[in-house]
């Protein structure tokens, strides 16, 4: 079990994160930031400036495409660097990126967000194109996460709301990994599954006042919680399931263009909700509250996509038992599905 060995939230935070790195390694000498250029003009400045404060030497590599040729490219730079941490500071493409250059590298990781817009910055996994699947693959937690809640509050607010809504899917996670447990005996971790529920249950227990940007340390907090349930449960199954498989085929059927990656959980979550006979209404409601789409026209995707991310969306990773696995999917059934919900 990896777990986080030092978590730091608050505002400002970010000008402590040479302190934060000593803490973790007092000998260390030089750090590798993988940021964008547009991070790096917000933040860039207080970054350097707390790297230079603790004597850090800091190399800065504009992050390249979540994709395993960019990741192979940056990671022969970082290579000859010998950092002694591989800090990914940004959004989830940075937060990912790091994470796996450093786990291929075996260099420990320093996950810096500065947006709330998936739980990846506390968990193993990462999502990477130009594989065979699109899914999440595993690499290795984070050693330290400091999410500053002054400048993820900055962010633009559609990506605090994608947060919530890959939050919320943990509510089907968790069913569909129960469903795996009576059917087929996979291991079920009750406390990594109450975990993962909890960080899904603040959000809809808080969704009417989550778009007050007084709020973001909820879900920065809620976020790490899930991302630290994978951890102990050793896989993804208490944070994705079917609601991410449907996500993950919407995004392949639709070439990515198809919303943020939270948005298409959060519809993915009222759909699969249907299927297990949950209160969807519920789901819909908490995602009209924190301003997320519940529509495939909100996020641009044709009611044809739909369908036909329903169709395959257990077939992207059979292995991985869920609540599709209880029913036969064609068209027509997931039409009706689709429509019942308002989906399409």
């Amino acid at each position: 079990m990896e777990l986080p060995r030092k978590i730091l939230i608050g505002n400002d935070v970010i000008y402590q994160l040479g302190t934060f790195i000593r803490d973790l390694n007092h000998n260390a000498t030089i750090v590798v930031v993988i940021s964008g250029n547009t991070v790096k003009t917000r933040v860039g400045k207080e970054g350097m400036e707390a790297l230079d404060s603790s004597s850090l030497k800091h190399k800065w590599i504009e992050t390249p495409k979540a994709s395993m040729k960019g990741i192979n490219s940056s990671q022969l730079i970082i290579k000859k660097e010998q950092p002694d941490f591989i800090i990914g500071l940004g959004g989830g493409r940075s937060v990912d990126v790091a994470k796996m250059i450093s786990f291929n590298l075996n260099i420990p990781f320093i996950s810096v967000p500065t947006s709330a817009s998936h739980d990846g910055i506390s968990s193993p996994f990462v999502s990477i194109r130009g594989r065979d699947k699109p899914y999440s693959l595993k690499a290795h937690a984070p050693i330290g996460v400091i999410a500053d809640t002054k400048l993820i509050s900055e962010a633009p607010y559609r990506l605090q709301a994608s947060g919530c809504g890959d939050l919320i899917g943990k509510m089907t996670a968790v069913k569909d990994w129960e469903l795996a447990r009576d059917n087929t005996n996979e291991y079920f971790g009750s406390y990594a599954a109450n975990l993962a529920n909890m960080s899904a249950k603040i959000i809809i227990e808080n969704s009417n006042k989550l778009s007050d940007r007084a709020h973001t340390r909820t879900i920065v907090e809620a976020l790490i919680s899930a991302g630290v349930a994978s951890c102990i449960a050793g896989s993804s199954r208490p944070c994705s399931g079917s609601e991410h498989l449907f996500s993950h085929a919407l995004e392949y059927v639709s070439n990515s263009r198809c919303g943020l990656h939270g948005e298409r959980v959060g519809i993915g979550t009222i759909i699969m909700s249907k299927i297990h006979g949950m209160d969807y209404n519920l789901i819909i409601r908490t995602l009209e509250n924190i301003k997320a789409p519940t529509t495939a026209k909100e996020i641009d995707v044709t009611e044809e996509e739909i369908i036909k991310s329903l169709l395959i969306a257990q077939s992207l990773r059979p292995e991985r038992y869920t609540i599709l696995n209880k029913i036969k999917m064609d068209q027509e059934l997931a039409r009706k599905i689709a429509k019942s919900v308002s989906v399409i």
